[in-house]
């Protein structure tokens, strides 16, 4: 089976500092893939390298067995509309409407007109627990989980067959965090959507993966079924999955 989504020794540099250094990892069509790692690990940078925010320099990055390195123009810009993105911190635009701002991209991007476009959104609201009258409102009116609920809308409102998950559940306290992420895995199901997420909350990993991979310092370290990650035999990932500050990864701390 060709992988939905594959990197091959992708490389990127900023300078002297090394980001990404041979990364390789593959995602099947239809899997949810978990990406773990702590800050400044390259999991943002991946992210933007499969969607060309970022030319890697050096490596392969295909989607549907087609290269994707180097896109421009018209190219791009019909790779981009296969994928939804649900950003950290939502980013939702404080002056459009709750509407307005998931069928951006159906009346930007896709040229659907607004009455259409409103529509699909209020379907999608709806998709994700809101009820049509949050369209009407602005983002500065809704609380956190809210707005993480129209972030999610907005992701989905194309119905993508790739989606990406940034941080899904930062900022959100336990309960509204699990909200969100069956909120996600229902999305995902109904569309039968291939997505990638890098978090580093490990119950949202393990209730919207079905594969995890770790990265650390621009490498996977290891990757398996989520229901593998307690038994992968990897110390760095035993380290990370429980949180503890003493193991191979070593944070940079000032000591007294």
């Amino acid at each position: 089976m060709t992988p939905h989504i594959e990197l091959k020794d992708v490389r990127k540099s900023f300078g002297p500092k090394q980001v990404l250094r041979g990364l390789s990892i593959a995602v099947n069509k239809g899997r949810s893939l978990v990406v773990i790692g702590g800050s400044g690990t390259g999991k943002s940078v991946m992210l933007k390298c499969i969607l060309g925010i970022i030319r890697p320099d050096s490596g392969e990055i295909n989607v549907g067995g087609e290269s994707v390195v180097g896109l421009r123009g018209t190219e791009r810009d019909q790779l981009l509309l296969r994928f939804g993105m649900l950003f950290q911190g939502s980013a939702l635009f404080d002056s459009l409407s709750v509407w307005e701002n998931v069928a951006f991209g159906l009346t930007h991007g896709r040229g659907v007109a607004r009455s259409a476009a409103r529509d699909v959104a209020i379907d999608k609201l709806a998709q994700v627990g809101l009820t049509s009258d949050v369209g009407a409102l602005y983002p500065a009116e809704l609380s956190g989980g809210m707005q993480k609920r129209v972030a999610l809308a907005r992701a989905i409102a194309a119905d993508p067959e790739i989606i990406f998950f940034d941080e899904p559940t930062t900022g959100l306290d336990p309960i509204m965090a699990d909200v969100i992420n069956n909120l996600i895995v229902d999305c995902v199901k109904r569309l039968g959507a291939t997505t990638i997420s890098i978090t580093h909350d490990m119950a949202s990993a393990r209730k919207i993966a079905d594969d995890i991979a770790m990265i650390h310092r621009g490498e996977i370290i290891w990757q398996g079924e989520a229901n593998q990650v307690n038994r992968s035999g990897n110390a760095y990932v035993d380290q990370f999955i429980h949180g503890r500050a003493e193991g191979p990864i070593q944070m940079d701390v000032l000591r007294p």
